[in-house]
Formats: structure tokens, sequence, C-alpha cells
């Protein structure tokens, strides 16, 4: 199959040459039968591992009722999941779409018409460097790392960046044709660093003062991932508009924008998505917040995070190879004296699935139902491959 795709498939992706098939709780299972933890999740997706039965349960009823059906109707799954979002943060109003880009081009949208009605017209966003937003060219263009962004230059115009945790520079970049800044509260795809809190409380008091939206990019941090259900909530810091995916639909595409009343400016035909919030996904989504909220799974996984980092500490303490371990609770980046690609694999002929975030960057993005076994394991997996 490998072989097969490499023939048909646009070349998008340098894939491993692992195809997986089957899954169960931390484990995954490829097509010859070896067994794999999986410290990935489909990169920070499957936060309640594989084939979860409640999660199967609710996507095959709902998929015997109605898949799909037009956002011109009402869907009963898409409200309850918005009450529940709704109810459990700071926020008044929600928009569904379908991935992660999907719902920073959303934010995009929504600030800049906020800053059309309210700011005199101002249309720029300011962005971090080393961030990461998407692949659209809305969010490509608010994304510091110009690996991703050369290709495909010109892009957006009125995107700034600037750098992480640097109050003074931030402040001096704020100007009347400011509307938003964009922040990834633990930067991903950038290498695992997350802000400061004080730095985070700051900017959100110069965004009050300079009329300026503030945005959380919580795709690959929020819900359940820092151990508070929203990163915002972690920082205690609260955004005027926050951004949602990857984990929600436990596996299935969904996107979502939080946003106040203050911000939520949209009106009909201002934005729309054919498939976003369809009763497929919002059903899923709902049993992935159901776990998170009501059966406590985000307090199991603040537990299970300070195990992980108090393992991985006693870790670089043993081996020089490893520079810096850095993150938030289950969002972890080891910063290595090497290429990260190499140690993927061994780990991989090892049954271990983990990540990268850079060149020399091991990402730990597990599933929140992570036990201290499985941190066990990969610890020692780890340990024997970097030895």
């Amino acid at each position: 199959m490998i072989d097969r795709g490499a023939k048909v498939l646009m070349n998008t992706y340098s894939r491993f040459p692992i195809s997986l098939v089957e899954g169960k709780g931390m484990y995954v299972t490829d097509e010859h039968g070896k067994e794999y933890l999986d410290f990935l999740a489909g990169i920070a997706v499957n936060v309640l591992g594989h084939a979860h039965p409640t999660l199967l349960k609710a996507i095959s009823d709902q998929a015997g009722k109605m898949i799909h059906c037009s956002n011109l109707y009402n869907i009963p799954q898409q409200t309850l999941l918005a009450e529940k979002l709704i109810n459990a943060s700071a926020f008044d109003k929600a928009f569904f779409c379908n991935s992660g880009t999907e719902a920073n081009e959303a934010a995009i949208k929504l600030a800049r018409k906020w800053g059309k009605i309210h700011k005199n017209g101002a249309y720029k966003i300011l962005a971090l460097d080393h961030s990461f937003h998407g692949r659209t060219i809305g969010a490509l263009s608010l994304t510091g790392q110009k690996k991703y962004q050369e290709s495909f230059i010109p892009l957006m115009p009125g995107a700034d960046f600037v750098p992480l945790n640097d109050l003074e520079t931030l402040a001096s970049s704020i100007d009347k044709n400011t509307c938003a800044v964009i922040i990834e509260p633990v930067q991903g795809e950038g290498g695992i660093y997350p802000a400061r809190k004080n730095y985070l409380q700051e900017l959100r008091k110069i965004c009050n003062e300079t009329d300026t939206l503030l945005i959380f990019d919580e795709i690959q941090c929020g819900l359940g991932r820092t151990g508070s259900l929203f990163a915002y909530q972690y920082y205690e810091v609260e955004p005027d508009i926050v951004t949602l995916a990857k984990a929600l639909g436990g596996g299935l595409p969904i996107g979502a924008i939080l946003a106040k009343d203050s911000a939520a400016v949209f009106e009909p035909g201002d934005h729309a998505s054919t498939f976003g919030g369809n009763p497929l996904v919002t059903a899923a989504a709902l049993v992935v917040l159901t776990e998170l909220i009501d059966n406590d799974l985000v307090g199991k996984a603040r537990k299970a995070g300070s195990y992980l980092q108090l393992k991985l500490n006693g870790l670089a303490d043993s081996l020089s190879i490893i520079k810096e371990v850095r993150g938030v609770n289950l969002m972890i980046g080891i910063e290595i004296d090497g290429e990260a690609g190499e140690v993927i694999e061994k780990c991989h002929q090892e049954g271990l699935l983990i990540g990268k975030a850079g060149t020399n960057v091991l990402r730990l993005v597990p599933p929140l139902i992570v036990e201290e076994k499985h941190i066990d394991t990969c610890i020692a997996t780890i340990d024997r491959v970097l030895h």
C-alpha cells in the first residue's frame, strides 16, 4: 500500500514506512500486526485514545440517524455542543468549521470585521515568531516560520511578527491599524515553547489599553492538554476569541471559534461552512467534552502530566544528549543534541510512536487517557534509544 500510495498521492507528506490499521486505547497496530504505544495521538487529536466505546457508540448511533444536513436548518447536536463549550468557558458565541486552519481563518475574518466596525477600519494582525496557525493562505500569513511561507509569497498583507515573551517589542508594534494579536499559549510546531504567564497577563492589559482583540490559538494546546480545559484557564488570562480543533472531535474533523459578545460581529452571509458542525461530528464532540468535563478526564490528565514531567526531568539529568525539557502538562518538547527524525525511527523499531516539533525536538502529546504504566514504558524506550 505504501508503494501504491506513492504513485497516486501528491507528495505532501514525508511519511514513515508504517501503515497503521487498528487501534485500541493507548495502542495502535500496523498491517503486519506490530503494536505501538501511541504518544503522538494523531498529533494531539485522539484524546480519548483509540476505539473509545462511548465515542464509537455515539458515532454509530448518529450515523444511523443522520450524518449531514445543511446549516440552513437547525442542528440540535450543534446547539448542545455550543452550549457545553459556552457554559464551560468565558465566551458567549460559537461557530463550527472543519479544522484548525479553518478556525483561524474564521478568527481572522471576525477580527477584521470587528476592526472595521469598532476601530476605524483597523485590519493588521500581530503574530509571533515561530508560531504556526495553519496552511491556508490567511493562517499561513500569520505563521511565523519562513520555511512554510516562502513557496507561496505574496501572502495576505497586514501580518506583523514579534518575538515570544518580549512585551516591549509587542507593545511598540501595536498601532491604530492593529485589530488583533493572535498567539498560541504554547507554541506547537515551532518547538513546544510555552508563553510566560505574566507575559500573557500583561498582553491582555496592553490589548485592553490599545483597543485590540486578543486571540488565543488553542488548536493544539486546548481541551485538557495543559491540565485545564482551556489553556487560557491555565494561564488565568481571558482572550476575546479562542480557536479550537484537533482534540474536539476525538478523531473526527471539527474546528471551532468561541468569542465574547463584544467580538462576535458576524452576520448572515459573512462566513459559513458546508460541513461545519454537522450532526455526526458534533455528536462525537459532545462525547469528548463529556469525558473531559463531566468525567474529569482533564483532572486525570493533569496528574498524568505531572508524572510525565517528573520522569522526563529525571531522564534529562541522566542523559547529556537532552538539552532541555519544556512544555506544559501533556504537551512536551524534548530538545536534543541531534536529529529528532533518527530518534523517532528508532522509537518506532522499539514500538513507540512520538513526533517532532522542529529538527531537534521530540514531541510528546499522548492521549489524555494515558496512565503511569504507559509513561514508564515511554520513558524506558526513549532512554534506551537515546543511550
